[in-house]
Parts: C-alpha cells; structure tokens; sequence
C-alpha cells in the first residue's frame, strides 16, 4: 500500500511537516498555493534533507519540481509536459479523463468519500467499477478525499496502488497512528 500526504494548504510549517514525513507516508506531495517560488523550493529542499527516501511532489511548479528533483503534481489546465522531464502526477476527477492522463506515473483520484467543499463523489462501486475497466499498464492509482482506517478496506482492489491523505493526517494527534492502522486496515 502506498500512502501520499498532502499539504494542506496552511503554508510552510517544519514542525508539523517533520512529524507527518516521519510518521511512515511513502510521498509527500507540496500543495501550498500561497507560497512564492522562492520558499516553495526551500520548503521541498527541506524535505528532501528531512526525509530523503520519501517520494517528493510538488503541485503546479515545474521550476521548482525540477530544481529540487522532485516528480510535478500538475493541475487541471497545467499545460503539456514531456514524459521523460520528469515524474508526473494528475488529478482524475472522472473516468472519461483517463485516457489522455493514462502516461502520468501517479493519479489521484479524486474525492471517493464525501469531503467538504467536493463535488462528484467517486464513491467505492463506481471507483471499482472504473479499476475493472482498466488493462496494460498503469500509473500509479491513488484514492483520495475522505480516507480514513475505518473505510481503508473498502476501496481495496488490486489496481489500486494505495491512499493519498490530507486531514487524515494533519489534523490527527499522531500521524504515525492513522498511517498504521491505514496499513493494518488495507492489509
């Protein structure tokens, strides 16, 4: 199972970034809109000598994926980008995008549980659905929105890489906790 956190968008905070990259996440992806260029590649350096074997995303910076070797978590209109720049990341808000974001290495597919603020709820049948649907070879799939332990098990299938986890994380007391019963929960 591989388990992605996401910023949260609340800016660039060391001390809840170290305990979330410790808590056993395999990625970490970097979604902070309001930090300049400039502290957005200082906050994923940071990361990078924090937590040197976790995957690193950034979201929406091509400049400051490159310049800190990490993969570009790119958003609905970012435009092209040639495979072999680098990893590449997209959101999958429906099945009818799939085919022309098929070449990215990861897609997160987006929300699968109700979460607020998100229309177009996935939801487990539909989301299963889609995966039967699916040959060849595949990015890396990644369920988001709403995940927690306690519907983990559900989304279990076996195109489906793992979990990716915002509040799940950053608003538990013990990130290392909700990342090991995710584990438990998956298994």
């Amino acid at each position: 199972m591989h388990i992605l956190a996401l910023t949260p968008g609340r800016g660039f905070d060391p001390a809840a970034w170290s305990t979330v990259l410790a808590s056993g996440v395999d990625g970490f992806l970097i979604r902070e809109p309001d930090l300049e260029a400039g502290e957005l590649l200082r906050a994923a350096r940071w990361c990078r000598r924090e937590a040197p074997g976790v995957a690193l995303w950034v979201r929406g910076r091509l400049d400051v994926a490159l310049a800190c070797g990490a993969g570009l978590h790119a958003q609905e209109r970012h435009p092209a980008v040639p495979r072999s720049l680098l990893p590449m990341s997209r959101p999958l808000h429906a099945a009818s995008q799939f085919p022309e974001r098929r070449e990215a290495q990861q897609l997160l597919v987006s929300p699968v549980f109700p979460t607020p603020g998100k229309a177009g709820v996935w939801g487990v049948p539909a989301l299963h659905t889609f995966l039967d649907g699916l040959d060849g070879p595949l990015p890396r799939l990644l369920a988001l929105g709403g995940v927690e332990a306690g519907n983990a098990a559900a989304l279990r299938h076996p195109r489906l890489a793992g979990v990716a986890l915002i509040r799940a994380l950053w608003d538990a007391p013990a990130p290392g906790l909700v990342v090991d019963a995710l584990r438990s929960a998956w298994a």
